[in-house]
């Protein structure tokens, strides 16, 4: 079953202190005033936090999943993920969660020690 854009809110907000609110006419989800997810405008996509270093080996390996919108994404900290190539309600809930700490604030972090589990 593909993933939907409601599989991405319900995920996204479940996430400790997150909450949904507009921008540029577009869902986006946010912890601690910051932005760790967003919707495309034709709900196909969703733009997460990923450490530019790591940008290409992700694209790399899986470029049917991961791209960059060309003049966007190339001086922020940001990879897109396409809904249709997402395997499972497990793998958005893990791609969600890792953008999710790295927008989280340090605090809020350590509060949630499960949601780092498995992450070095």
């Amino acid at each position: 079953m593909a993933t939907t854009v409601q599989d991405v809110r319900l995920i996204a907000l479940s996430l400790p202190d997150s909450s949904e609110k507009p921008a540029w006419g577009m869902p986006t989800f946010r912890v601690g005033g910051k932005i760790f997810a967003a919707l495309a405008d034709d709900d196909t996509s969703i733009g997460v936090k990923c450490p530019k270093e790591e940008r290409a080996e992700l694209i790399a390996a899986e470029p049917e999943k991961f791209f960059m919108r060309a003049g966007h994404d190339d001086n922020y900290a940001w990879i897109r993920v396409r809904l249709a190539a997402v395997q499972d309600e497990a793998e958005l809930r893990s791609i969600l969660t890792d953008s999710w700490l790295q927008a989280a604030p340090k605090r809020l972090v350590a509060a949630h020690p499960e949601l780092t589990a498995g992450t070095a």
